[in-house]
């Protein structure tokens, strides 16, 4: 049964369409289930930033990823593009209240499958240095602007 017009059927599931509302789209399973997403505001907005290290642990999968989003921290095991990462259970997840992370990087020299460093730098100019794997703080510094 062809539709007027474009010749396509008619029970033909559609991915996105727009109403006056907005624009309603079909979401992959990656897409649907990632972490809550930030409200956008185009002012204040820092983008997400990505970190990745390879922990060289025994299962043959040692890639870590960590990324941000708004004021959350997060750290997963990567199984690559083509895998998603389960984002139900991450290995880390850290919330912060007085600022939000802005950059964050891996010690790639001192990693292991049992702790990896992870300096985490934030938008009132505090630096963390933190243990994902660990779940533990060991220092802060520019502590006295407020974290």
């Amino acid at each position: 049964m062809a539709a007027e017009g474009g010749g396509k059927e008619m029970n033909e599931i559609k991915t996105q369409f727009t109403t006056r509302e907005g624009v309603y789209k079909l979401l992959t399973h990656s897409e649907y289930s990632r972490p809550n997403r930030v409200p956008f505001n185009s002012q204040g907005s820092n983008p997400v930033k990505v970190s990745f290290v390879n922990v060289n642990d025994q299962s043959g999968n040692g890639d870590r990823i960590c990324f941000n989003v708004g004021r959350e921290l997060y750290f997963y095991i990567y199984k690559g593009v083509r895998k998603a990462a389960d984002l139900s259970k991450p290995i880390d997840k850290r919330i912060y209240k007085g600022t939000q992370p802005t950059c964050h990087d891996f010690n790639h020299l001192t990693a292991t499958a049992e702790s990896v460093s992870l300096l985490v730098g934030f938008s009132a100019g505090q630096v963390q240095l933190i243990d994902p794997i660990k779940k533990e703080t060991s220092k802060l510094f520019n502590e006295e602007v407020g974290l």
